[in-house]
């Protein structure tokens, strides 16, 4: 039997329309976004449902791995359940929020996205220093791809001074540690190249 999978959605109609461009690179603040987004009512929707309406925005927390000195970035090959990133490398870590990261009907827009990108760094690490938290920067979001177009990227960093405390499950393919000046020569999936763009601004 085939799993269904509930996936956290907004309606793009209801968010600002700087978000939702055919290519959209926002700074902000966590405060801002979780305003934004609670104004805008969520809802939880049949994934497969979701990915063929481009009416929804599916909330992705993607999360980049930096050193302090912004020296590294971690990055790792596409191989995982998405067929359509294949062979791409990332920059970033995270998928979607489903119901399990609400955990009662009061849980705030907040508290369920900080919960579902904690949820993703745990499966997808299988060690990470707890000291290293997580800061929102801001969002991105594309309309070029098809699975850009139904997707809202929630953009964190992490700095580490430790990267090699940083084990990665096998969903990480070829996880690594590169040279964040040298990132422009890899095959980048589009959300990758916009992250880069956006905490340069």
């Amino acid at each position: 039997m085939e799993k269904k999978e509930s996936v956290l959605c907004i309606h793009r109609d209801r968010l600002p329309s700087s978000w939702v461009n055919t290519k959209s690179i926002v700074p902000l603040d966590l405060a801002t976004f979780i305003e934004k987004c609670t104004q805008s009512e969520f809802d939880f929707i049949n994934r497969k449902e979701a990915e063929q309406d481009p009416d929804l925005k599916q909330v992705i927390p993607y999360i980049l791995l930096q050193t302090k000195g912004l020296d590294q970035t971690a990055i790792y090959n596409r191989q995982g359940s998405e067929k359509r990133l294949h062979d791409l490398w990332s920059l970033g870590i995270g998928g979607h929020i489903n119901p399990i990261d609400q955990e009662n009907e009061q849980a705030s827009f907040k508290d369920i996205l900080i919960s579902g990108m904690e949820r993703e760094l745990d499966e997808e690490l299988i060690k990470r220093p707890t000291c290293d938290q997580a800061k929102f920067v801001g969002i991105i979001s594309e309309d070029i791809t098809d699975v850009g177009s139904v997707h809202l990227g929630a953009v964190f960093q992490i700095l580490t001074k430790t990267p090699e405390s940083y084990l990665p499950g096998p969903e990480l393919f070829q996880f690594q540690w590169a040279k964040t000046k040298e990132l422009n020569q890899l095959n980048l999936e589009l959300w990758s190249e916009l992250t880069l763009a956006l905490i340069s601004l």
